[in-house]
C-alpha cells in the first residue's frame, strides 16, 4: 500500500506531475532492465513513460498522474491528502480516479521485475498528465510515438471496483460560442443588438439540426448534448453587448467528431451572414468515441484471465466517458485498448476510496494478463 499511499499525498491537482513522475521513476532505478523515460508537456508537468522486457510486442499499460480538485474540505472526514484506511478501504483524492489503478500498474511491473519474470515481449507504463482537463499527456505521447504499434492497450480507469470490463466508449466535445452585440439602453432596444438573442437563435437551431443524428448503439445509447454554462448582459436595463454560451456533446462511434464540427461550424457561418450577427467558435477537450468489438482477443485474453483469478465472468459493456485511450488509439498501427481498474464509483466525489482488496487483486490481475497476452501474441 505505500506506493499508493505516497501517490496519493502528492499534491497533482490538474499540475504539478512531475513530483509523481520523479517518485516512480526512482522506484523503477534499481532495475537498469528497465527503460524509463519522460516527455514534458509544461514546466512542472512530465509524461513518464517506462518499458520492461527485452523485445517482441509491446502491451501498453496506462494511467494519468493527475486529480482533480477535493472540493469543499469540510465534507471530507479525514485530509484528501493524507490516506487513511477504514473499515477495508483507503480514502483520500485519487484513491478511486486514478492513483489506485496506475500505483497497482506499477507494483505489477515492479514485481515482474523482481521476480526476473520472462516475459513473451514489452510492458509499457504510460503515465499521462492533463487527463482531467483534456488529455494533453496522451495526446502528446501519441504524437511522440510511444504508441505505434502496440499490440494492445489496458487503461486503468475505475470500472465500478474492477467489476467492468470496457471496450467502447462515448468521445466528447466541449464547445464555446461567443456572440457580440451592441450596448443600448433597454428603453431604447432599437439601438442596439441584444446578444443574448442572437445566442438563443444559435441555440434553438443547433438543437434541431442535431435531432438528425438519430443512431442509437446497443451499449453507449444515442448521443447527448447539454448547454453546461451561460454567460452574458451587463446590467438589467441594457442590452447586452456580449453574452457567451458553453456546452457539452457526447458522441458515439456511429457518428465521427467531424459531423458536430461542421453542423455547428454551417449554423455559425449561416447566422453570421444575417444583419446583427457575431458569433464565434471555439472547441476544447474534443475526444473521438471509442469503437471496439467485445470479441476482440485482448478482450478474451482479459476475460480469460479474469474468470481465472476470480471464479466468475466479468461484465463486458461501455462506458459514457472519455479517457486517455481515445487519443492513443490514434496512433500508428491497429490495436484495441480495454478499460479495467480498481477505483469505485466516488470518483471526483469528497471521501473518494479504493477498496484495499480490490487494489491488491488488481495488481495480481495485471502481471497474469500481461503474461498471458504477450504469449498470444507470439
Amino acid at each position: 500500500m505505500a506506493i499508493l499511499k505516497k501517490l496519493i499525498q502528492l499534491k497533482t491537482i490538474n499540475d504539478h506531475e512531475t513530483q509523481a513522475a520523479n517518485y516512480l521513476a526512482a522506484l523503477f532505478a534499481p532495475y537498469p532492465q528497465a527503460k524509463v523515460q519522460r516527455l514534458t508537456y509544461a514546466p512542472g508537468r512530465d509524461n513518464l513513460v517506462v518499458t520492461i522486457g527485452e523485445s517482441g510486442p509491446i502491451l501498453g499499460l496506462s494511467g494519468h498522474l493527475d486529480v482533480v480538485a477535493p472540493g469543499n474540505l469540510a465534507d471530507w472526514q479525514n485530509d484528501p491528502f493524507i490516506p487513511e484506511i477504514r473499515a477495508g478501504k483507503l480514502y483520500g483524492r485519487g484513491a478511486a480516479d486514478m492513483k489506485s489503478g496506475l500505483a497497482a500498474i506499477v507494483v505489477a511491473m515492479l514485481e515482474l521485475l523482481a521476480k526476473k519474470q520472462p516475459l513473451a515481449g514489452r510492458i509499457r507504463l504510460l503515465a499521462t498528465v492533463g487527463e482531467e482537463t483534456g488529455e494533453y499527456g496522451a495526446a502528446q505521447l501519441t504524437k511522440a510515438g510511444f504508441a505505434d504499434y502496440l499490440a494492445g492497450l489496458l487503461i486503468a480507469e475505475p470500472t465500478d471496483g474492477f467489476k467492468k470490463l470496457i471496450y467502447t466508449s462515448r468521445g466528447v466535445i466541449d464547445y464555446q460560442v461567443i456572440s457580440i452585440g451592441k450596448a443600448a439602453h433597454s428603453a431604447r432596444p432599437q439601438f442596439g443588438i441584444n446578444a443574448i438573442d442572437n445566442l438563443l437563435t444559435f441555440y434553438r437551431e443547433l438543437k434541431i439540426r442535431f435531432a438528425k443524428f438519430t443512431k442509437i448503439d446497443p451499449i453507449l445509447g444515442g448521443i447527448t448534448h447539454s448547454i453546461t454554462k451561460i454567460n452574458g448582459g451587463e446590467q438589467v436595463n441594457s442590452i447586452p453587448s456580449k453574452a457567451e454560451m458553453m456546452g457539452n456533446i457526447r458522441t458515439i462511434p456511429a457518428y465521427p467528431n467531424r459531423v458536430f464540427y461542421e453542423t455547428m461550424e454551417n449554423l455559425i457561418n449561416e447566422l453570421n451572414q444575417k444583419p446583427g450577427f457575431k458569433l464565434s467558435l471555439t472547441y476544447s477537450f474534443p475526444e473521438e468515441a471509442i469503437f471496439g468489438t467485445p470479441d476482440s482477443p485482448i478482450i478474451q485474453t482479459a476475460q480469460k484471465v479474469y474468470q481465472r483469478l476470480f471464479g466468475h465472468p466479468v461484465e463486458v459493456t461501455g462506458s459514457l466517458g472519455a479517457n486517455d485511450g481515445a487519443e492513443f488509439l490514434q496512433a500508428k498501427g491497429n490495436f484495441n485498448s480495454i478499460e479495467l481498474g480498481p477505483g469505485s464509483q466516488t470518483s471526483h466525489q469528497s471521501n473518494e476510496y479504493v477498496e484495499i482488496n480490490t487494489y491488491l487483486q488488481a495488481i495480481e490481475f495485471y502481471q497474469q494478463f500481461a503474461i498471458e497476452f504477450l504469449k498470444q501474441q507470439q
